[in-house]
Parts: structure tokens; C-alpha cells; sequence
């Protein structure tokens, strides 16, 4: 966790101090300003012809301002140089003048100033030095030599102070700019973990409707088949034990392979809720996802998924099941990609078994038509001889959404609707190889 400037702020001191300690520490610099300046003031007042006690009394209130030096910096270094004249306030000079360089005051006011500074320094430093030379009988020094040493010495007491004061100045506007980042970055750092957040909950509601998608293509077909098959069965039971038992085998095989699908999908998902309660952590459902995606790659009896190749195989169930289905290609079949392959089935097998669910004892026509760069198919129906009728299935109303993302997943085209006639009609158009923004897409 950083510090950020708020942070420190938040410390606070009395008035406009940030910290107590530098309270304590610039009341302590005015103290001894100011019993620096009242020492000073007394020669002062004695060369001047004044009272002592006014001496001391200048001397005191002109060091003392010191205590304003964070807030007032340019004020400090202005009575300095008033009292320069005076020879005191060393202390009030040296620590304003650092003051001012280390603050956020524009740098033409602090070279204002501390040119101001250097040249009533030099001016009292050459007087005193001049006096000095002057009272030595007999001396004789060349005429560089004042105005050389009053130079060195105005530079010697200005120029510490004012580049300590830069150097630290510019120290603590980098530092502040480093913990300005650094609170930047945390925050950023918090926004993308709440987006992260928000795309794995995403990803997973994506991967929940997937997995329910697979898991319908799996088991829809087969119970809905094995729902007829169990109809029929108990209609022709009496009539014709032949067929009945031949259905009952039917029946049979199709629950034995569902129960088997459905059991590798549930394995995964204990799997995972064993492993969460171990780290705590969520059923992993790009597992589940991938058992599912196997197990209905398995419903269509082709190692490498089901293709429309295997139509024929998918309308003999349906024909098995009493369903009068008839089958048109036109065109030459051309090499589609899997998921174009996969997709075309699954809509072809959706679309019979929701002529299972409801409209049982209708015909069927399903048309596959191989054009140039893309693949349609059309499933059609008829109207059901009595409404209401069959193996009454239940339907949860996921078919066509189901297949309508499958489609426009592969940026194809996908209507569905009622015919003049009272049946239903459903079709898709497949490109042939779906582009990168499809495969983003799905």
C-alpha cells in the first residue's frame, strides 16, 4: 500500500504546518534567530547611538519571523535583507534563503531575491571590510584585493543555502511526482481487477449458456426420439409385438448412450466441486464445456464430429421413429470447415426433434443446398394431423436460441418461423469458412 500525498496530509499540525515536528522545528529556528538577533541588536544600538533595549527589541521581532518561513518564504528573505545594513540575522538569512529555493516559488522570484540578497551582502561586507583594512596603520594592499574578498564572502554565505535549497526542492517535487504515479498505477492497477473481474464473470455466464447449448444437443435428440419410440411402442404393443419389441430395443440403445453422455458431463462436474471444496475454488466450466462439446461430438457417431455426410443416418432415427422425412441436396458438397460442418448438422437434428415435440405425425422435408462459398439447409414441415397430439414432450424453449447462436456465431443468417400451411419452416445459410471476426464471435 503506498502513501499517498492525501495520506500525509491527513497527519496534519496546527495552522498551516502538515506535521507537528516541523512546528517544533521552525518554532525552535525562530528561537534562536531571535536570541541571535537580539545579541546582534545590542551592537547595533550602541553603533548607532541608540537605546539597548530597542536594539533587542529589533533584534527579537526580526528573528522571530522565521516561523512563517514555510508559509511565507519571500517575506523571511525581505527582512534579512533589511536587516542586513544592521550585521544581523545570519541565521534568518541562511535558513529563508534555503527556504525559498526548496519552495514552489517561481524561479525569477527566487533569482530575484537572492540577487537582492548577494548584493546587500556584498555591499555590507565590503563597508566592514574596508573599516577593517582602514584601521590597520601602515597597510598597504593592492586594489583587487577588497572587492575580491567581499565577492568570496557574499558568495560563501548565499550560495550554499540556495542551492541545498534547489537541490532539495527538486528532490521533494520528485518524490511527490513517484508517489503521484504510484497512486495512479494502484488505481489503475484496481480498475483493471475489477474489469478482469467483471470479464471472468462474463466468460463464465458465456460458458454456462455454452455448456446448457452442448448439453441440449446432447440429450434432446435421443430422449425426444426415445419419447416416440415409447409411444409407439405402447400403441402397436398389442397389434404387432414384433415391432413393439423392436422399438423397445431402440428405446433401450438411445437411453444407455444418453446415460452415458449425461454421466461423463456429471463426472466432470464432480470433479470440480471436489476440487473446489480442496482450494476453494469454482467448477471448472471450460471443462464441463469440453466434456459436453465431446459427448454431443460422439451423438453424431463421428470421431471427428458430426458432419452432413451423416444426415441419411440422422433422418433413418426419425424414420425409425414413424416420421415421414424426405431429403434434397442440390449441388456438389465441398470441403467446409468443422464448425461449419458441426453447425449444419445440429440445426438439421434441432429441427426434427422440435417436429417431434410438436408436431407429431407431420412429414418432413429437409433440403441442403451446396452453393458457391457458403452451405444452406432448410427443415420444413407440415401441420401436425391433430393439434396437441403424439408423445406430448415437454420443450424448455432453448431450440431455436440455441440455434440461432450457433449460426450468427459463424456469421451466417438463421429464420425461423410458421408456413401458410400450419407448419413450421426453419433455415440457415453457413459460409463456408467463417472469417476471424466469426471465430471471435463464437
Amino acid at each position: 500500500m503506498t502513501t499517498t500525498g492525501e495520506e500525509h496530509r491527513a497527519a496534519g499540525g496546527p495552522w498551516w504546518w502538515e506535521r507537528r515536528r516541523s512546528a517544533v522545528l521552525d518554532g525552535g529556528l525562530a528561537l534562536g534567530s531571535a536570541l541571535e538577533c537580539a545579541v546582534e541588536g545590542v551592537g547595533f544600538a550602541e553603533g548607532a547611538g541608540l537605546p539597548v533595549g530597542i536594539g533587542v527589541l529589533l533584534g527579537v521581532v526580526a528573528g522571530s519571523v522565521l516561523v512563517v518561513r514555510r508559509r511565507w518564504p519571500v517575506a523571511v528573505v525581505l527582512v534579512a535583507i533589511a536587516i542586513t545594513p544592521a550585521e544581523m540575522g545570519f541565521l534568518l538569512a541562511t535558513v529563508g534563503l534555503y527556504t525559498l529555493a526548496a519552495s514552489q516559488v517561481p524561479r525569477r522570484i527566487i533569482g530575484v531575491t537572492t540577487g537582492m540578497s548577494l548584493a546587500a551582502t556584498l555591499i555590507v561586507t565590503l563597508m566592514r571590510t574596508h573599516q577593517g583594512v582602514g584601521d590597520i596603520a601602515g597597510s598597504r594592499i593592492d586594489v583587487w584585493f577588497l572587492p575580491l574578498m567581499s565577492v568570496l564572502a557574499s558568495v560563501a554565505m548565499t550560495a550554499p543555502p540556495v542551492l541545498l535549497g534547489l537541490y532539495v526542492g527538486a528532490r521533494r517535487r520528485l518524490m511527490e511526482s513517484l508517489r503521484d504515479r504510484a497512486d495512479s498505477l494502484e488505481t489503475e492497477l484496481q480498475l483493471l481487477a475489477e474489469r478482469a473481474e467483471e470479464r471472468a464473470d462474463w466468460a463464465r455466464g458465456e460458458e454456462r449458456t455454452r455448456i446448457a447449448r452442448e448439453m441440449h444437443d446432447v440429450v434432446a435428440h435421443r430422449v425426444s426420439l426415445m419419447v416416440v419410440h415409447a409411444a409407439a411402442v405402447q400403441a402397436v404393443a398389442l397389434k404387432d409385438p414384433q415391432k413393439a419389441v423392436k422399438n423397445a430395443a431402440l428405446v433401450g440403445d438411445m437411453g444407455r448412450q444418453a446415460l452415458t453422455e449425461l454421466r461423463e458431463m456429471l463426472g466432470v462436474l464432480r470433479a470440480g466441486e471436489a476440487l473446489g471444496s480442496s482450494v476453494r475454488g469454482a467448477v471448472p466450466l471450460a471443462a464441463v464445456g469440453v466434456a459436453a462439446a465431446a459427448a454431443a461430438t460422439r451423438a453424431g457417431a463421428a470421431e471427428d464430429g458430426p458432419s452432413l455426410a451423416e444426415l441419411e443416418e440422422l433422418l433413418g432415427q426419425s424414420r425409425a421413429a414413424g416420421m415421414k422425412v424426405e431429403l434434397s441436396v442440390q449441388g456438389e458438397a465441398r470441403g467446409y470447415a468443422p464448425e461449419v460442418e458441426q453447425t449444419a448438422y445440429r440445426v438439421v437434428q434441432e429441427a426434427l426433434t422440435n417436429v417431434h415435440k410438436h408436431a407429431a405425425g407431420a412429414g418432413a422435408m429437409v433440403r441442403v443446398a451446396h452453393r458457391e462459398g457458403e452451405v444452406a439447409m432448410q427443415v420444413e414441415n407440415g401441420a401436425p394431423p391433430v393439434r396437441g397430439g403424439g408423445a406430448m414432450l415437454p420443450s424448455g424453449g432453448n431450440g431455436l436460441v440455441g440455434m440461432r447462436e450457433r449460426v450468427l456465431a459463424l456469421g451466417g443468417v438463421f429464420v425461423s418461423g410458421e408456413t401458410e400451411a400450419g407448419g413450421f419452416r426453419v433455415s440457415a445459410v453457413l459460409p463456408a469458412q467463417p472469417g476471424p471476426s466469426s471465430a471471435g464471435r463464437a
